[in-house]
């Protein structure tokens, strides 16, 4: 409680040496105040001209033209537009278009101009709702109404035109590559077809060198594999027609096998086996072994006979057909030996080739070497013009497109209008701040000056000044005269006061009620 009042103490010391030295008060408020009020009457009237514009960048032909046509954002291309639109050059454009650079006579004048225009012009967006607000102040109403207008004019026109200008362009480049990658690409199928006419006796009509070495190969491998199921098959049908033959006086069949059968051959096995029981029990001069060997002996003989003459009645046989079987199975091997003449042929055909293409086995990889980089130029190039051609056909649908629906479609809130009334400046802001620079400045210099030069009003403050104690006070002797000089000086200060807030008032009063001061600066 104690600092508390120490606090309030000092703040009131601090007061009372302001009130002592309120005549800088009165100096400061006279001379800052009615220069101040003068120089804020005195200003010129601006006027502000505004349009509001909505940036509607939706359309219908966006989903359906995903994927086919090139598409450019119009956020971004809004967005762009709305950051570059007070550049230097559309700046110029404006103050021309607005006949302000009649007013100006040399080259500095008009930088002058087109500086001061790029600071007053304001563009402000609200976002994502793509509402802009362009505004200008000016002394001349109509100029900057103008001045808005034309701004706002360039603002529509620019972003239409630059996204034509962009289509244009890319038109004229994609035109332009095509023409140049369509004679690329007639050279290279020149060399190509030239390549080929050249070496069109060594290169393989289809694959590469060593695709159709290996071909040849396989191809000869399976001929070979031919020949021999040939060979096979006239082996098998010449068995088969052996097999028919028969003998019907000696009873020798031959059944697709190599050994001939008589009608002895089952007595000849039946008596080597019992030939052989009677050995196992008897010795060789057994009288019943010495017949068997005997009885063996002229059946073997009698079966030699029989075969003999088989085979010399087969050999008569082959020169007149016996049946129309045998004739059929000789027909048979005739077609067989006919097609294995002709795989022989080809075997030697292929050998033929096989030959030849290792024969150039050290010039062709050179030759396909060359065609291949022929081959990828011809489909690199290609494959580029093929390309352009259809960013073409999409640069044209999107121009098509643009021509029929605008992605950008501007749509004028509040359009540009004359101001009636000045906008600014708002002097009764101003007229208040001169006001309080005026005492604040003059209160500053009476509370340094104070605390400079100070007034002891307590006997407390000399006790803080000083070591001596204080025993009592003594009054001045000419109390009256001492209040009458306060007296005097309050008035004086009031007077000066109320004649500084009387002016104040009167102005701040006659703007509100738009009455001319100081020569009809102000309404």
């Amino acid at each position: 409680m104690q600092d508390l009042q120490q606090v309030l103490n000092q703040i009131l010391d601090y007061l009372k040496g302001i009130w002592i030295k309120k005549r800088f008060v009165i100096i400061s408020s006279w001379l800052l105040c009615p220069i101040g009020f003068f120089y804020v009457a005195t200003l010129p009237d601006t006027y502000q001209s505004k349009s509001i514009v909505f940036v509607d960048t939706r359309s219908v032909l966006q989903p359906l033209l995903r994927g086919i046509a090139i598409q450019s954002d119009p956020e971004q291309e809004i967005q762009m537009m709305a950051k570059t639109l007070l550049s230097r050059s559309n700046v110029e454009q404006i103050a021309r278009e607005s006949d302000l650079d009649l007013g100006t006579q040399t080259k500095e004048d008009f930088d002058d101009l087109v500086t001061s225009l790029t600071k007053n012009i304001s563009l402000n967006s609200t976002g994502r709702d793509n509402i802009y607000t362009i505004s200008y102040r000016n002394e001349s109403a109509a100029v900057a109404q103008k001045v808005v207008q034309e701004t706002l004019n360039l603002f529509v026109e620019g972003a239409l035109g630059n996204n034509r200008r962009d289509t244009d362009t890319a038109g004229r480049f994609l035109d332009e590559q095509i023409a140049e990658y369509e004679s690329r690409l007639t050279e290279a199928e020149q060399r190509v077809a030239d390549f080929k006419r050249q070496y069109n006796e060594i290169l393989p009509l289809q694959g590469s060198f060593y695709s159709t070495l290996q071909s040849l190969n396989s191809e000869l491998d399976s001929t070979k594999l031919q020949i021999k199921q040939v060979d096979r098959q006239i082996e098998s049908m010449s068995k088969q027609l052996n097999s028919v033959r028969s003998a019907d006086s000696f009873g020798v069949t031959n059944n697709d096998q190599s050994i001939l059968k008589t009608r002895y051959d089952d007595r000849i096995k039946a008596l080597e086996e019992e030939l052989d029981r009677l050995l196992l029990r008897f010795t060789d001069l057994h009288p019943d072994v010495q017949e068997a060997k005997t009885l063996l002996a002229s059946l073997e003989e009698a079966r030699k006979k029989e075969i003999d003459a088989f085979i010399s009645q087969s050999d008569e046989d082959d020169a007149t057909p016996s049946n129309g079987l045998n004739m059929e199975i000789k027909l048979e091997i005739s077609r067989l030996e006919s097609n294995k003449a002709s795989l022989l042929v080809k075997e030697q055909d292929i050998t033929d080739k096989i030959a030849d293409l290792e024969s150039k086995i050290d010039l062709i990889p050179q030759i396909e070497a060359e065609s291949t980089a022929l081959n990828r130029d011809y489909g690199i190039t290609k494959s580029q013009y093929e390309e352009l051609l259809a960013r073409k056909e999409a640069a044209n649908l999107s121009r098509r497109a643009d021509v029929s629906a605008e992605d950008l479609q501007f749509r004028i809130i509040e359009p540009p209008l004359r101001p009636t009334a000045p906008s600014g400046p708002n002097r009764i802001i101003f007229y208040t701040g001169v006001l309080v620079i005026g005492f604040g400045a003059g209160i500053a210099i009476a509370f340094l000056l104070s605390q400079l030069n100070p007034v002891l009003v307590r006997p407390k403050q000399l006790m803080s000044l000083s070591d001596y104690p204080i025993w009592g006070t003594v009054s001045h002797f000419d109390k009256a005269m001492i209040k009458k000089r306060n007296r005097q000086r309050l008035a004086i200060f009031i007077l000066s006061t109320g004649a500084i807030l009387a002016m104040y008032g009167g102005l701040v009063t006659a703007e509100v009620l738009g009455i001319k001061v100081f020569g009809g600066f102000s309404l």
